[in-house]
């Protein structure tokens, strides 16, 4: 039996919650693509059962436990799981938001939570914000890892700083536009070293300076 249907059924929500801020740190990737950044929020499986807890994505055991549906399935068809993840995790540009989406949770256990934001500009420099887990218990932190190259490679979300500013590397393509000055530049070049064969090229003479014919010696009869 999965560990979150197992705790599930037990229902401990107050050890469940003040088991793990103290643990390793949630984690999460992110990358991006053009105007794209996508970010996946793994935390570990009673993470999910206390943020599930707290939202009420689980029956209470005093009214009975519907036993058709594991936690799993339970949190992914949760109305307020998906409102609270797409209210602590963001994107932003410059300042504005990148529109989110939030895939179907249904692998959330192996996956986690996948994001996707579209930005208003091709992304070289976003602020990210993960703040969830946080407000269960100020211990609560994730660590973020780039699979795009970026400045900095890992980021560490905390109850105190919770948005971060991330800058990538250009995206591939971005040093075409140069390739036409570099173009013009050759070509440019050219036409002045042409230009500076031609001027030390010796110039022909010219009509007017051809040696005089020399002048008839009187007496010769010439």
């Amino acid at each position: 039996m999965p560990f979150i249907v197992a705790v599930v059924a037990v229902l401990v929500p107050a050890q469940t919650a003040a088991a793990h801020p103290f643990g390793p740190p949630s984690t999460a990737r992110i990358a991006v693509d053009g105007d794209r950044v996508t970010l996946a929020w793994l935390p570990a499986e009673d993470d999910w059962v206390a943020l599930g807890q707290s939202l009420g994505a689980f029956e209470d055991p005093a009214t009975g436990a519907d036993t058709t549906l594991t936690g799993e399935q339970k949190l992914a068809r949760s109305a307020a799981v998906r409102d609270y993840l797409l209210a602590h995790v963001g994107v932003t540009q410059g300042g504005r938001p990148c529109a989110a989406e939030l895939e179907p949770l249904e692998r959330l256990l192996a996956e986690g939570a996948r994001f996707g934001f579209e930005c208003p500009e091709p992304v070289v420099t976003v602020d990210v914000r993960i703040a969830a887990l946080t407000d269960l218990h100020q211990a609560y932190r994730t660590v973020l890892t780039s699979d795009t190259p970026a400045e900095p490679a890992k980021v560490l979300f905390t109850k105190a700083e919770d948005t971060r500013s991330v800058r990538f590397d250009a995206p591939e393509g971005g040093g075409v536009p140069l390739a036409v000055p570099a173009v013009a530049l050759v070509a440019v070049l050219g036409v002045l070293v042409l230009l500076l064969v031609r001027r030390r090229a010796p110039a022909p003479p010219a009509a007017s300076d051809k040696p005089a014919e020399p002048a008839a010696t009187p007496g010769t009869g010439e």
